[in-house]
Parts: structure tokens; C-alpha cells; sequence
């Protein structure tokens, strides 16, 4: 069965669900697949619940590649892992090497957990959760945000987005429009939103003229914030 890859940004971690083999020429696949992230994403979770059969070579690979990440500051941590998979771990002692977690919600969480104070006090505004369905947006708010001293996450589906909520407890929110999902999800996300003060953006935020439309959301963040004693 040959391995699938397929991955995706939460916040600063990448997340790579693997399904079928970690064996033979397919772990070549995976370690150039993960050696092409490491220079830009350090932080790297492998689901693997969908994985069947590692092999030896297959998880010197993992262990090769933990090492680089941890030799750049970064980890590499586990998440799903199948029994079987587990059972190798043990008889081989690595579950003592290797950090894993029963889903990638637990994953993602400790890595924020982890961040030394100097890492988390390098922005000096408060931390904002950007969720919008446009690339063009996030990176638009990205650039906007940081420049004014926010301590900013972007993400563009619900899902990932109520993960990054709960691990990082942003003090604001900004809400692109027509975010769609699950039910479940759906709930769960609103629940999450009536914790954390909103801002919602209008559909005419991508057509607007730049400047206008970055100082009205500014104007904006800052009014939702001094109503929550937060302003920076």
C-alpha cells in the first residue's frame, strides 16, 4: 500500500496525516517530504492513524528527523498512534525519544505549552485568532496586525481554528465571513466565540481600499478590546 501524505498548517505547527506503509522506498517519500518543511516549519506533528506497518528503516527515518528538528528548535511529535505502532515504540524504548499524543488537538496544545516565557512576550499586543476562508486575507490581516503589535495566528477552516482556540486562548477573535463546517464543529466554535471577545469582518473587507479598511479594523480591535480591559 503505498503512503499518502497530506498536510496542513495549525497555527505555527504542521500537521502531516500519513495512511499505509512507513516501509521500504516509501519512507524515502516521507523523509524528503519532511526535510522540505524543516527550513521554513520546526514544529511538526505525524498522525498516524492511518498507518499500518512501519519497518526498521522506516523508523530510523523518524528518529533521523526528530533529531534535525530538535537540532533547529523545533520537535517532532506523534499523535493516533495505531496499537501496533505503539508496540514497536515500546519494545524499541523510543516511546522515552519521542513525545506522543492521543489526538492532534493534545499535540498541537503542547506545543504552545511548551514556549518559554521570552518566546511568548516577543509580541507585545495582545494574541489575535484570525479565521477567513481567503489566503489573500489572512495574510493581508497577518501583516496588518503584526505591524501593529499584535501577537498574531491565522487558520482558514473552523476545524483547526477551535484547536488553535483552545490550546492558545487568544484575546481576540476575527471572524471572516460565511465560515462554514460540521454541526458539531459549528457548536463547538460558537461556544468557543462567546468566551473571547469578536470582530467580525464584513464581505467587503477584501475589495475595500487597503488603507481604509485597515484602519477601520484597528478601530475596531481596539474598541472590542478596551471593552474587555485589554487594549493594548
Amino acid at each position: 500500500m503505498p503512503l499518502s501524505l497530506n498536510a496542513r498548517q495549525v497555527g505555527d505547527v504542521t500537521i502531516i496525516r500519513c495512511g499505509g506503509r512507513i516501509a521500504g522506498g516509501e519512507t524515502e517519500s516521507l523523509r524528503v517530504h519532511m526535510h522540505g518543511l524543516l527550513p521554513h516549519r520546526r514544529d511538526i506533528i505525524l498522525h498516524l492513524g492511518e498507518v499500518a506497518f512501519i519497518d526498521s528503516g522506516g523508523l530510523g527515518m523518524l528518529v533521523r528527523v526528530l533529531t534535525s528538528t530538535r537540532r533547529t528548535g523545533g520537535d517532532l511529535k506523534l499523535c493516533s498512534v495505531p496499537p501496533e505502532i505503539f508496540r514497536v515504540l515500546k519494545i524499541t524504548n523510543l516511546t522515552r525519544l519521542f513525545d506522543t499524543h492521543e489526538s492532534e488537538e493534545e499535540a498541537v496544545s503542547s506545543f504552545y505549552r511548551r514556549k518559554t516565557p521570552t518566546e511568548q512576550v516577543k509580541a507585545t499586543g495582545p494574541s489575535v485568532l484570525c479565521v477567513d476562508h481567503a489566503a489573500d486575507v489572512l495574510a493581508c490581516l497577518r501583516g496588518i496586525l503584526c505591524n501593529a503589535g499584535y501577537d498574531v495566528l491565522t487558520n482558514s477552516n473552523l476545524h483547526d481554528s477551535l484547536i488553535l482556540i483552545r490550546a492558545t486562548r487568544p484575546n481576540l477573535l476575527i471572524l471572516g465571513p460565511n465560515l462554514m463546517s460540521s454541526p458539531g464543529t459549528l457548536q463547538a466554535f460558537r461556544t468557543e466565540c462567546a468566551l473571547v471577545p469578536v470582530v467580525e469582518l464584513g464581505s467587503e473587507f477584501s475589495t475595500q481600499d487597503a488603507g481604509q479598511a485597515a484602519s477601520e479594523l484597528l478601530a475596531k480591535i481596539q474598541s472590542r478590546l478596551q471593552r474587555g480591559g485589554l487594549a493594548s
